[in-house]
């Protein structure tokens, strides 16, 4: 095996990966990244900037994209659990308005290759959660777009967590058919 595994999902570019743990008794060692076997696998991305976050149960960061500064993200779990969605939103795609979906967490390691022209969000399953991503483009405040987390014409299937726990500007985000964004494929 080699230090990734990469899983094509049933939308064309999102992928969950795997790295390689290696561990004994004083812990374990990963790549959480490499250039060359990402690029082998076919995701030629130059990331630009890292972020994390830290948030509570509850808490649903999304649905977000950038309107004409996309971002490509890797995203991955330093501690605890969160399911993460990238719903497409590339105009002409066969899977337009549809979803991925993964949990990532501590534990199981994965990563989630939400590429540009996708909103993407997550919710916390666990008390707490240390999230962290690349980004290959930098971040725009004054460029930042929304969908609905719950919009029933996508139907994300959340997992239920007790009260969902969303920013104000995340309350206001419209449904994706009355968003007016996409984006070229």
């Amino acid at each position: 095996m080699g230090k990734f595994n990469f899983i094509k999902t049933e939308i064309d570019g999102v992928y969950i990966i795997e790295p390689t743990a290696f561990g004994d008794n004083r812990g374990y060692f990963m790549e959480t990244y490499n250039e060359a076997d990402f690029k082998a696998a076919g995701l030629n991305y130059t990331f630009v900037q890292d972020n994390q976050s830290s948030s509570r149960k509850g808490v649903l960061r999304g649905l977000h994209f950038q309107k004409t500064y996309p971002q490509a993200k890797l995203v991955r779990v330093l501690k605890g659990e969160v399911f993460d969605v990238a719903v497409d939103l590339r105009k002409g795609s066969a899977t337009y308005g549809k979803w991925a979906g993964v949990i990532l967490s501590e534990e199981n390691k994965r990563q989630f290759m939400v590429p540009r022209g996708f909103a993407h969000g997550f919710v916390v399953m666990s008390e707490t959660a240390e999230f962290a991503y690349k980004c290959d483009e930098f971040y725009h405040p004054e460029d930042e777009g929304g969908i609905m987390w719950n919009d029933p014409e996508i139907g994300i299937e959340w997992p239920d967590v007790g009260e969902i726990i969303l920013s104000e500007k995340d309350k206001k985000h419209p449904k994706l058919s009355e968003s007016k964004i996409t984006f070229e494929v």
